[in-house]
């Protein structure tokens, strides 16, 4: 867990760290300048390129505690940051329609996309929202019980596309507006906490390839541009003391008894190690998806134009890795 910096960021109850409003000025100014009408498109090369740029002149306490955590991102796998500029004023109202993404800049599409930068390289999957590099996870009329972003029903635990060769290391959230009844939680359980609480047994097969990820709601029914990789994976994978996962309760069918045994057994584990965020605007939600799911309890919209937003981007530490699934070297996974 990233330190703290005297005087500058201090603890909050919602997050585990408050921007400190002077600094938070100087987000919202350095966004501000990424939101110029001409010059706004936010998948566009030339955008992604002064939005990098921009990175290095966020303040130095914010630019820390991302490295910190891009480092090691602790036992729980999560950082939320708390007091980062909103722009309430010029928040239109909460899309309400499926696929619902942001292509022009605004003030939190422009921080998402910096902190974003700060962490690697934002990416993107043709497959999902139409390859968009900044998403909205906003409540959808008709589709309360979707297993996705578009549904209100709870959302079960899950890495991100860990169907996909090449799926993102981290995922950030940015919240503009909170649910109408403040009971929506984002649902996070790092797999650091959750290890210990699995038997021998139960470790050793999340460590056998008995499984096959598929893609997600999300993607899809036919996954046009991603086609799901059908081969048997194991859930953990890499150093036996501190592994990687893949996994979605929904899309994640084990092979063998064993492996569904294992399977339940971790389920438990993360319902027992869970934390819920009950974010706030103007939070931000960095999580490690290499070693964390995360999921999301149940709550009711009004679709009133003032239902709970969220923005999402993902991001990978190495562009190059995925070079084969991304024409003219740009930030879409096309397949």
């Amino acid at each position: 867990m990233p330190e703290t910096t005297p005087g500058t960021v201090q603890p909050a109850a919602a997050a585990d760290w408050e921007l400190d409003p002077a600094d938070a000025g100087t987000c919202e100014r350095l966004a501000r300048t990424l939101c110029i009408s001409g010059n706004d498109q936010v998948d566009s090369p030339e955008w992604l390129e002064r939005a990098r740029d921009a990175w290095e002149d966020l303040p130095l306490p914010l630019r820390r505690a991302v490295r910190r955590f891009r480092r090691h991102s602790g036992p729980q796998g999560a950082l939320v940051i708390g007091g980062l500029p909103v722009d309430q004023a010029a928040l239109p109202t909460t899309p309400a329609v499926p696929g619902s993404v942001q292509r022009r800049a605004t003030v939190p599409a422009a921080v998402l996309t910096m902190v974003a930068c700060g962490l690697g390289e934002p990416l993107a999957y043709l497959a999902e929202k139409s390859g968009a590099l900044v998403q909205d996870v906003v409540p959808v009329p008709g589709q309360e019980t979707f297993h996705g972003n578009a549904g209100s029903v709870p959302l079960s635990f899950h890495t991100e596309n860990g169907f996909h060769p090449h799926p993102p290391d981290y995922v950030v959230f940015r919240c503009l507006r909170a649910d109408h009844d403040r009971i929506a939680g984002m649902r996070v359980a790092g797999l650091r906490e959750a290890l210990p609480l699995l038997t021998p047994a139960g470790r050793q097969a999340l460590f056998a390839p008995e499984f096959i990820t598929t893609p997600p709601p999300s993607f899809g029914p036919d996954t046009a541009g991603g086609a799901p990789d059908a081969e048997p994976r194991p859930v953990l994978s890499g150093a036996a003391e501190d592994p990687d996962i893949r996994m979605a309760q929904l899309v994640t069918t084990p092979l063998t008894p064993r492996a569904a045994a294992a399977l339940a057994e971790f389920g438990r584990a993360c319902e027992a190690s869970a934390r819920t965020l009950r974010l706030t605007p103007g939070d931000l939600v960095v999580i490690d998806n290499r070693v964390t799911v995360h999921g999301r309890t149940a709550f009711r919209p009004r679709y009133d134009g003032a239902d709970r937003w969220l923005q999402r981007t993902y991001v990978t530490t190495d562009l190059r890795r995925s070079r084969d699934h991304r024409p003219h070297d740009g930030h879409v996974l096309t397949r």
